[in-house]
């Protein structure tokens, strides 16, 4: 379970994250990362949010599946830089879907953002907003 302080809670939170932060998609989820956010002062940790809309299922396997992600954005959490700000998606494939595939899916969503992510070496520099990947160069 996340503590109190590591929880977004407000709408507001959750906004600010969605329209000011980065994004990464994957197959059953969304990533939406803000690592320095203006609007609130820095707090010691990271934060993180949860979204799972009736697409994904009934009640019970979105509870389900909220408790999964919870559990694994728990364990990454003290890899995130402080004051970090994290809000999760879950798309319908998601209630299909185990742990481990979610958490290969997280794990790619962070290292998209330049965030470290469990078993990487390093983190990488998040891109900027607007740009496209530097795949070297055409010779």
């Amino acid at each position: 379970m996340l503590p109190a302080a590591a929880r977004l809670r407000r709408s507001e939170d959750f906004r600010v994250v969605l329209r000011r932060g980065s994004r990464a998609g994957r197959r059953r989820l969304v990533v939406h990362a803000l690592t320095t956010d203006p609007s609130v002062a820095v707090p010691a940790t990271a934060r993180a949010g949860f979204v799972v809309s009736k697409a994904v299922g009934n009640s019970v396997v979105r509870h389900r599946v909220t408790r999964q992600l919870r559990h694994l954005v728990s364990a990454r959490l003290g890899t995130l830089p402080a004051g970090s700000s994290l809000v999760v998606r879950a798309l319908p494939p998601a209630a299909a879907a185990s742990s481990a595939e979610l958490g290969a899916d997280l794990d790619a969503a962070l290292r998209r953002l330049g965030l470290p992510a469990p078993g990487s070496d390093a983190p990488r520099q998040p891109r900027q907003q607007g740009t496209a990947p530097d795949h070297g160069s055409a010779v």
